[in-house]
């Protein structure tokens, strides 16, 4: 049986734990053939100050025309930050291209976070990224995202269960199959992920605990893992929890650490436990 292959279509910063800089090592680890498409290349995550761009835009369709001749499939299709209209028509149009009945397409909408669009955002990007969410069998926004593509004010505190569970069918009604949102907290000290299956008509949630700290591109490992544990044939809510479970421990381990820098958290020394955990389950 060959290996499964997933491309991922994001930006790389060349220093800092985000992107492609964490799809790429984590997928791999997993047994995941993982391609890339970048988006653009940064020489650090924007975090730090006066880092380089470079749009690689223009490069999409060359390679996406290359790799059709070439008659590459892809298990999976993975995109997460995405900085234009452009880029998202583009994307739209190579989940056109690469769409088969069997592979899965896995959209992390990332633009926003805390109530707020990520700078160069507009409300109008939004709604294009929702349209892009419609071809998409699983989307992960997070509160924030989801009521930003539904135009809807920002609820990040004091909501209940039937606010999520609304929120939800709405997300699927733009047209994925399953949407899942992050972040969600009914307890003090509990956070997690609750999700809608359209098809099966089903919600489904994972709890853990909270921990008050914040690192640059936690989204990325939450998302790079759920895809790898998908592809490799797992269930969306396995998937899910595998993910949740991996990324909370990346924190945990990284905040042990007296030392640790601010690029990001140090998945590298939690792969052995992932690893375990998926030949556990």
């Amino acid at each position: 049986m060959s290996m499964k292959r997933i491309i991922s279509i994001q930006d790389i910063s060349c220093v800092g734990k985000c992107s492609l800089t964490v799809a790429l090592p984590i997928i791999s680890a997993m047994g995941v053939e993982t391609a890339i498409l970048p988006t653009a290349v940064l020489s650090t995550h924007t975090m730090f100050k006066e880092f380089t761009f470079r749009d690689l835009t223009c490069d999409i369709t060359p390679i996406a025309e290359h790799w059709k001749r070439e008659k590459f499939n892809f298990d999976a299709i993975y995109t997460g930050y995405l900085g234009s209209f452009e880029q998202l028509e583009l994307v739209s149009k190579f989940f056109a291209d690469f769409k088969t009945p069997d592979n899965l397409i896995f959209v992390d909408p990332v633009m926003a976070d805390n109530g707020k669009l990520y700078p160069g955002f507009t409300p109008e990007f939004a709604v294009a990224m929702a349209k892009l969410c419609k071809q998409a069998d699983v989307v992960v926004p997070n509160l924030t995202e989801a009521a930003f593509m539904l135009g809807e004010p920002c609820c990040l505190a004091g909501y209940d269960q039937a606010y999520i569970e609304s929120t939800l069918k709405k997300l699927t009604a733009l047209g994925a199959k399953c949407a899942v949102l992050t972040g969600v907290s009914f307890e003090a000290g509990k956070v997690g992920f609750m999700g809608h299956d359209s098809v099966k008509d089903e919600f489904f949630s994972y709890y853990h605990r909270r921990i008050d700290a914040s690192f640059h591109g936690t989204g990325d490992v939450f998302a790079s893992t759920a895809v790898g544990a998908l592809t490799r044939g797992y269930d969306l809510n396995c998937a899910l929890k595998i993910a949740a479970d991996y990324t909370v421990d990346c924190i945990e381990r990284t905040m042990a650490d007296p030392d640790h820098d601010n690029y990001g958290v140090d998945f590298e020394k939690a792969i052995p436990a992932l690893l375990k955990t998926l030949g556990d389950c």
